[in-house]
C-alpha cells in the first residue's frame, strides 16, 4: 500500500465505545451483559479451553530441527577444477561460490572425473576421491 493509492474509507474509524445508547454502543459498550467478557481483565490468554486441556498440549510434540543442519557439504571430483588458486582450501571453495558461507566443513567425494593437479589444503577427502586426485598429479595437504 502507498500513500498515493489511499481512497477515502480506507482506514477504518475506531467505535467510540460508551457514549450513549443512540452512538450504537453504550451502556454496556458491546460487551453483553453479564459474565466473564463482560468484564474489565475477563479473557484467558490464547488457547484457554475452560480448564480442559487445550489442544496444543494433547497432540505430540513432532519433528526435529537440527541446530548443526547446513554446516557440512561435499565437492565432486569435478568442481575442483573451477577456482583458479594454486592451492584449494575451504576459502577458496566459498568464493568461487562452490559452498555456502554457512559451511564449517567440506569432504571431498569421487564423482565425476579430475584431469587437472590440484593441491587441497585442510579438507576431508574420501578414499576414491584420495587415489583420483594423486592419479591426477595433485596432492593433499591435512
Amino acid at each position: 500500500m502507498k500513500l498515493n493509492t489511499l481512497k477515502p474509507g480506507s482506514r477504518k474509524v475506531a467505535k467510540r465505545l460508551g457514549r450513549g445508547h443512540s452512538a450504537g454502543q453504550g451502556k454496556t459498550c458491546g460487551r453483553g451483559q453479564k459474565g466473564q467478557r463482560s468484564r474489565s481483565g475477563g479473557y484467558h490468554k490464547v488457547g484457554f479451553e475452560g480448564g480442559q486441556m487445550p489442544l496444543q498440549r494433547r497432540l505430540p510434540k513432532v519433528g526435529f530441527a537440527s541446530p548443526t543442519r547446513g554446516d557440512t557439504d561435499e565437492v565432486r571430483l569435478h568442481e575442483l577444477a573451477i577456482p583458479q588458486d594454486d592451492v584449494i582450501d575451504m576459502l577458496s571453495l566459498k568464493s568461487a561460490g562452490i559452498v555456502a558461507h554457512r559451511v564449517k566443513r567440506v569432504k571431498v567425494i569421487a564423482s565425476g572425473a579430475i584431469d587437472k593437479a590440484v593441491k587441497l589444503k585442510g579438507l576431508a577427502v574420501t578414499k576414491g576421491a584420495r587415489a583420483a586426485i594423486e592419479a591426477a598429479g595433485g596432492s593433499i595437504e591435512d
